[in-house]
């Protein structure tokens, strides 16, 4: 067959179109938007798609690695971390990927194994002179100690992540006072697991005083909103938390499932359920996911979705 030039040509930028939508990082970029959609099959499908093209693809591996962990497959999900762990190019990346796996642990309730990485993060960054990604560190330890029932070993850890590092006087006003917010709200929720209800609101009260010198920033009332769910929750103020957190950040799965644990609390499972659908669709790979996910998809289980 005898082609025109025009033919020709049109033939051949189809050829490098075709090729350029198979490599790996197009795919990876396609998957994650699909993820976004909440499309989690075909996006998995696609990041399979490009680690068949590169074995050694640090994005491809970590994408899949986090998509198994939301769907709830963590062992499979933690053998593509590992090898987005031993493929990251720089040390800042593997201590990204390794803080993944971290997570991975925790949504699998493995919890001295996620610490065990959580703390191999936290000294390196600590060799690399990143106070404040260390003390972040150790505040993540906390946070799932807590959350886990480890009380006393969360307020230990805490208490480490936030003295180990606070900003510079030099910084602003602004910063100086988040830190303080951030203490308040860790203290306020510890006091509230620990049964100490009077003091966990005396803290509140502290929270929104300096919440009202920072000038009622968007972030602040968000988390003034949880940290006033959670305590009306351990008070047993059901209908206070649910008043609260609703009013919070409804993009977080930890607040979602604080409502619908809420809910269940006053018997009412249609809402519950209702919640801990509204937990289980979210597409976010963090701690407060890692939480609240797995209570969130017990507590469905054997219920239709």
């Amino acid at each position: 067959m005898r082609y025109t030039p025009l033919v020709v040509c049109v033939a051949a930028v189809w050829v490098v179109s075709a090729s350029a939508a198979q490599q790996p990082e197009d795919l990876v970029r396609q998957g994650r938007a699909l993820m976004t959609q909440g499309k989690h099959d075909e996006a998995e499908a696609l990041y399979r798609q490009a680690l068949r093209l590169s074995p050694r693809s640090f994005e491809a591996a970590r994408a899949l690695g986090i998509l198994l962990d939301l769907k709830g497959q963590c062992p499979e999900g933690r053998k593509h971390l590992q090898v987005a762990i031993d493929a990251a190019p720089t040390p800042t990346v593997r201590n990204q990927a390794t803080a993944d796996m971290a997570l991975s642990f925790v949504f699998d309730g493995k919890i001295p194994e996620a610490q065990r990485l959580f703390e191999a993060v936290r000294r390196q960054q600590q060799i690399d002179g990143d106070a404040a990604a260390a003390g972040a560190s150790a505040r993540a330890i906390g946070r799932v100690l807590l959350e886990t029932g480890d009380v006393a070993n969360g307020r230990q850890w805490y208490e480490i992540g936030y003295r180990e590092w606070r900003p510079l006087p030099s910084q602003p006003e602004a910063e100086q006072i988040l830190w303080e917010l951030r203490w308040r709200h860790f203290q306020g929720r510890v006091a509230a697991r620990e049964g100490k209800i009077d003091e966990a609101k005396r803290v509140l009260g502290e929270f929104t005083a300096l919440m009202e010198k920072r000038g009622h920033v968007t972030e602040d009332n968000e988390i003034y909103r949880w940290l006033a769910g959670y305590i009306a929750y351990y008070a047993k103020d059901y209908d206070g938390a649910i008043a609260q957190l609703t009013q919070g950040n409804l993009a977080d799965p930890f607040i979602l499932n604080m409502i619908g644990m809420a809910y269940e609390a006053k018997s009412d499972m249609t809402n519950a359920r209702s919640y801990y659908r509204r937990t289980l669709q979210s597409n976010v790979h963090n701690l407060q996911a890692a939480i609240a996910r797995p209570h969130a998809r017990a507590k469905l289980a054997g219920v239709s979705q």
